[in-house]
């Protein structure tokens, strides 16, 4: 058997697994989401707002936020801010990502329970019932904040230098895209490395191959 013939089958045999693996994933998710149930997103803002410049010089970390709860129309725009379609007819996206294989999930985690984002459909998938922000991070606030963003890369689970590069940058695409939208709407948010990512992967149901590079909270700043 040739060498090419041979790499193209352990290819095959590679997406086979991680389809199934992604199977079986899907399915503790829907387990794990109990009664939880889709949240159909209103509409995202989509103009206005404060010009970029004002944006990038407000632009900060903030470790202290309020409690309460983003509304809808909040945070609709900003999942799509962070990675949601700004050009329909092609289905690009608002952050860039390698060879565009938008390979990046992005997860929220409320009070409730934790989603999938679902950028197609402008819309929050649940995939776990309950209150897993204090698994988001190791820092106090990340427990009361009203939203914890985990950004997840799809990728081999024995992955080189160029996939792990490609997956720090989306994330930290995506991530400033959410501090520029808090600057222009008077939010507060903070981008986390320190995460026990195989606990919270475990707890997201994620599927083999699927990892957490980055976690961001928002919310309204606190006093």
């Amino acid at each position: 058997m040739s060498l090419r013939r041979t790499l193209i089958i352990t290819a095959v045999f590679a997406a086979m697994a991680l389809t199934a693996a992604g199977g079986a994933a899907a399915a503790d998710q829907a387990a794990a989401a109990g009664d939880l149930q889709t949240i159909v997103l209103p509409a995202p803002q989509t103009s206005g707002g404060m010009p970029l410049l004002d944006a990038i010089r407000t632009r900060q970390s903030r470790r202290s936020f309020a409690p309460d709860e983003l509304p809808r129309e909040t945070l609709s725009t900003l999942l799509w801010a962070a990675w949601g379609i700004n050009r329909p007819e092609s289905g690009q996206r608002t952050a860039p990502s390698a060879r565009n294989r938008q390979a990046t999930d992005l997860y929220v985690v409320l009070a409730e329970g934790a989603y999938r984002y679902d950028h197609q459909a402008h819309a929050l998938q649940p995939v776990a019932a309950g209150d897993l922000r204090a698994l988001t991070g190791r820092q106090d606030f990340v427990q009361s904040a009203p939203v914890n963003l985990v950004y997840v890369e799809r990728m081999p689970e024995e992955s080189g230098d160029p996939q792990l590069i490609w997956a720090g940058s989306h994330a930290g695409f995506i991530g400033e895209n959410v501090y520029l939208y808090c600057a222009s709407a008077g939010l507060a948010t903070v981008v986390r490395g320190l995460v026990d990512a195989a606990t919270l992967a475990q707890a997201l149901h994620l599927p083999a191959g699927h990892r957490v590079i980055l976690t961001q909270t928002v919310g309204f700043p606190g006093s």
